[in-house]
């Protein structure tokens, strides 16, 4: 995934909204070990201070943790996991339905709207 990061809000949170969506995607699975700061940071192009308050900003919320000279890991919690992929899902729908809203259309409109995009398309 790239690392599309912008100037309208903090580095920090960027890559952890980055990293959480790595890890519900799939990308990352419980129990594996994340490149160290250094990789990371270089990839992400940002400054290795940067990428070290976004990881340990994730070890708080306990989606990473740390084994000492071993390196960072993925929670192998997988109901954790889940509840955050739930939970970014839930955000991510109601920001929709903002939107239609501000587009004019009532929640029957959008269900109608949806279905039959769905219906049209493959996903």
């Amino acid at each position: 995934m790239p690392w599309n990061l912008t100037s309208d809000r903090p580095i920090f949170m960027q890559i952890i909204e980055i990293i959480q969506l790595e890890i519900i995607s799939g990308k990352y699975r419980p129990g594996d070990k994340l490149p160290s700061v250094r990789d990371l940071a270089s990839e992400a192009a940002v400054n290795p201070n940067t990428m070290q308050k976004a990881l340990s900003e994730l070890e708080r919320s306990g989606l990473v943790y740390s084994q000492r000279t071993s390196g960072r890991f993925i929670t192998e919690d997988v109901k954790m996991i889940e509840e955050l992929k739930s939970s970014l899902a839930k955000e991510k729908i109601h920001e929709f339905l903002e939107n239609m809203q501000k587009l004019g259309f009532q929640k029957e409109e959008t269900i109608r709207l949806m279905t039959e995009t769905l219906k049209g398309e493959e996903l």
